[in-house]
């Protein structure tokens, strides 16, 4: 468990570290954030100032944290970012089963609307949060090269967490598409003429 941790330590950074970095790198960036907070509409507008303040802090204690050696420190960053992308999750999906159009700001500047593949996104970093979690609990020595190799994994896959909506696109085209006619065509219409199916 002692690489899993080591993985799972350097795509939280990753991640975080992209996602603090497109929230707070310009005020376009940020009031683009705190705009797509408030039309989520998952919590009260009257607090989406002070939520996204919040949001930013907790990522940067993420960070930190999971950054420090093996320890109570280390295993308080893993229990925070398992529960700050729960909340996310729990968001996306509020958001997701409305199909509102909601630009995903998570990483900063973006018109992907929140759908299903952040759903799923969240829930893999869960899941990673969670194994880092329990690594961090277990005692055991690490290979410097085999620590090595694993931290790079980690990094890669947390590059890819942060390039989602790239990705989905590039896999899945269709997430979003719209519905087919009931006859599964499209109807085409010419001026003079009744419509016909095409």
């Amino acid at each position: 468990m002692q690489y899993v941790e080591v993985a799972s330590r350097l795509l939280l950074v990753t991640v975080f570290a992209f996602a603090l970095a497109g929230k707070v790198r310009g005020r376009r960036a940020w009031a683009g954030f705190v705009e797509s907070l408030s039309e989520m509409a998952v919590i009260g507008r009257a607090v989406v100032p002070a939520a996204a303040v919040a949001v930013i802090a907790a990522e940067a204690a993420v960070i930190v944290l999971v950054l420090l050696p093996p320890g109570g420190a280390a295993t308080a960053g893993f229990a925070l970012a398992a529960v700050l992308l729960s909340c996310f999750t729990l968001a996306v999906g509020a958001v997701a089963r409305r199909a509102a159009p909601v630009p995903c700001r998570c990483f900063g500047a973006s018109e992907t609307p929140v759908g299903v593949p952040h759903v799923v996104r969240n829930l893999i970093l869960v899941t990673a949060s969670l194994l880092g979690l329990v690594g961090s609990l277990t005692n055991g020595s690490v290979d410097p090269v085999l620590g090595s190799v694993a931290g790079i994994l980690g990094a890669v896959l947390g590059l890819l967490m942060a390039r989602w909506d790239d990705l989905a696109a590039l896999l899945r085209p269709s997430w979003r598409a719209p519905h087919a006619s009931p006859a599964g065509r499209r109807a085409t219409f010419t001026p003079g003429r009744r419509p016909r199916a095409g």
